[in-house]
């Protein structure tokens, strides 16, 4: 039996780091959405070979195939917690960049429990696949859900988001645009660290979510990122850019996550004209080999 599962994109549109924990991890409170842009996971049931109990393929030759993808990582976890004895083999088909704050190898680990999970019957429930996923990464439990959710903690802890605030998103049609290079998670914590002054008060991350979720304000109004300061800081190719998006263009731009990613909320009244102007001015800002996307909120 072979299963292929969808591992979406992520987005960012609201995120607010409120602090430094006594783990070493960073409290955040989040706004994140799953795209209609994402991997593809196949996967199929294998007799355990000695030493190759799980085995990883990739069309991508910067993404790693040995035990530090989160893909061979979340079917080891996904064993023990199942008490499964069995192998598989995983085949990915990578479209999301590495390194670029789309959350790519988190929700390819979500897609992977969920793979062995059809694989073998459903020996988890919903409540054991998010434990698991919440050992393997902050990102990866949020990824369980295909819809908009709201983070907090270290990400570890998600809820959906209201109804009337998820319409306002679902369907939105977005750019993605990542620049050549891409940005290390654990630099940009460590450089929100260093520099002291980028973290927001809890209370003041959850008043402005909860101002907009109780709105109707479109989600051109919600978006925030306090990690884009640290990453602006080295990288001043991003902020040019989005401030010339802004400037020329109208559009609502941000940073997702930690970056490099960038997108741009694009309005249906715009037309591919318009759409096609923001790609001329990316290309022509960062080069043609930029990776350019369109896609819409799951």
């Amino acid at each position: 039996m072979d299963v292929s599962v969808f591992s979406p994109a992520k987005l960012n549109l609201f995120l607010a780091v409120t602090g430094r924990r006594a783990d070493g991890f960073h409290d955040l409170v989040s706004l994140v959405t799953p795209l209609t842009f994402g991997d593809e996971l196949a996967a199929q049931l294998a007799a355990p070979a000695e030493g190759a109990r799980f085995r990883l393929v990739c069309d991508h030759p910067e993404v790693p195939v040995d035990g530090t993808n989160l893909i061979l990582r979340a079917a080891e976890a996904f064993a023990v917690a199942a008490n499964w004895k069995g192998g598989a083999h995983f085949q990915l088909t990578k479209r999301i960049p590495v390194g670029a704050g789309l959350g790519g190898g988190s929700s390819n680990a979500a897609a992977a429990l969920r793979a062995l999970n059809r694989l073998t019957g459903g020996l988890l429930d919903e409540p054991q696949l998010a434990a698991v996923a919440a050992t393997l990464g902050s990102d990866c439990v949020l990824f369980l859900r295909n819809a908009p959710v709201v983070m907090r903690g270290r990400g570890e802890r998600v809820e959906a988001l209201p109804e009337p605030a998820a319409a306002r998103l679902r369907g939105r049609r977005v750019l993605l645009f990542k620049p050549s290079f891409g940005i290390s998670t654990p630099w940009a914590y460590q450089r929100m660290i260093a520099r002291g002054t980028d973290y927001v008060a809890a209370a003041d991350a959850e008043s402005r979510l909860a101002a907009w979720v109780e709105s109707d304000a479109p989600a051109e109004k919600l978006l925030f990122n306090n990690m884009e300061p640290a990453a602006f800081g080295k990288y001043g190719a991003l902020p040019l850019l989005l401030e010339r998006l802004r400037r020329d263009f109208g559009a609502a731009v941000a940073m997702s996550g930690s970056g490099s990613a960038c997108f741009a909320l694009v309005k249906e009244q715009e037309g591919e004209a318009g759409l096609a102007g923001m790609k001329q001015v990316i290309r022509a800002s960062w080069g043609d080999v930029t990776f350019v996307q369109d896609a819409r909120l799951a």
